[in-house]
C-alpha cells in the first residue's frame, strides 16, 4: 500500500557515500541542511535559505541573544540531494521521540518533519560558535551530525558517568545531566594549557558523541 493511501507524509532517506558525503533521498518531502552544505543533486529540487535554526521567530530571536550561528537551508524534491562539509565525517543519529543536543557547528542536517531550538546547558566554556547555549533536534526521524575525524559514541549509566573534554563534545541523546567540574586534562600535563583546565561531567543515562579532535576553547583552558 502506498504512503498516499495510508495518508502518511513521505520520508526521506538518509545514507552514507563514504564517510564524508550525506545522500538524501527525497520523494516531495523536506530536509534542513547547514546553509552551503548541497555539494550535488540529481531530480527536481528547490532550495530555500532561512535565516535560524529554530522554529519561527521566537528561535530566530534566541539564536541572535545567545550566539549560536545556524543559517539552514530548506530542500525539497524528487531526486537524491548530497550534502558534506569540509571534508568532515559524517554520523546518523536515529531519533525515536527523543531530544538531541548538538553543537551548532556540528549538525549538517535534519528530516524536515524534526523540531529544532536552542536550548541552556550551563557554563560549557566559550568557544568560536559555541556557547552557554546548544542546538537542540527533537521528534521521530534522522539527522546527520559532523565531526573532526570518525566519531565515537560512548555509553553513560549510574554506574559510568562520564568527563568529557569540552574541545572534544559533540552531542548527546538521553536522560544525562552535564555539569563543569575542574580537573586535570592532557594538554595541561603536556604543558599546552596557561590556566585552570575544565571537563564536562555527563550523568544518567544516554550516548554522548565525541569527536579525535579538539576545538580552539577556553572551556578547557581558563
Amino acid at each position: 500500500m502506498s504512503a498516499a493511501a495510508l495518508n502518511l507524509s513521505p520520508v526521506a532517506q538518509f545514507r552514507l557515500q563514504g564517510s564524508k558525503v550525506l545522500a538524501v533521498d527525497l520523494s516531495g518531502d523536506t530536509v534542513k541542511a547547514k546553509n552551503g552544505s548541497m555539494v550535488a543533486y540529481d531530480g527536481q529540487m528547490a532550495f530555500k535559505k532561512m535565516s535560524g535554526g529554530g522554529e519561527g521567530l521566537r528561535g530566530m530571536v534566541t539564536r541572535r541573544l545567545t550566539g549560536e550561528q545556524m543559517t539552514v537551508m530548506e530542500v525539497q524534491g524528487q531526486g537524491t540531494c548530497y550534502f558534506a562539509d569540509r571534508a568532515s565525517e559524517i554520523n546518523l543519529v536515529n531519533l525515536h521521540g527523543e531530544k538531541l543536543y548538538v553543537e551548532s557547528s556540528n549538525l549538517l542536517c535534519t528530516d524536515g518533519g524534526l523540531r529544532t531550538g536552542t536550548t541552556f546547558t550551563g557554563l560549557r566554556g566559550a568557544s568560536t560558535g559555541n556557547g552557554l547555549f546548544t542546538t537542540t533536534v527533537e521528534g521521530s526521524g534522522q539527522a546527520a551530525i559532523l565531526s573532526d575525524g570518525p566519531a565515537v559514541v560512548l555509553r553513560v549509566s549510574a554506574q559510568f558517568p562520564l568527563s568529557v573534554d569540552p574541545g572534544a563534545y559533540i552531542a548527546h541523546t538521553g536522560n544525562l545531566q552535564q555539569h563543569f567540574q575542574s580537573g586535570v586534562t592532557f594538554r595541561t600535563l603536556m604543558g599546552e594549557g596557561g590556566g585552570e583546565a575544565f571537563q564536562i561531567r555527563f550523568e544518567g543515562e544516554g550516548l554522548v558523541y565525541v569527536q579525535p579532535s579538539e576545538r580552539n576553547t577556553i572551556g578547557g583552558d581558563v
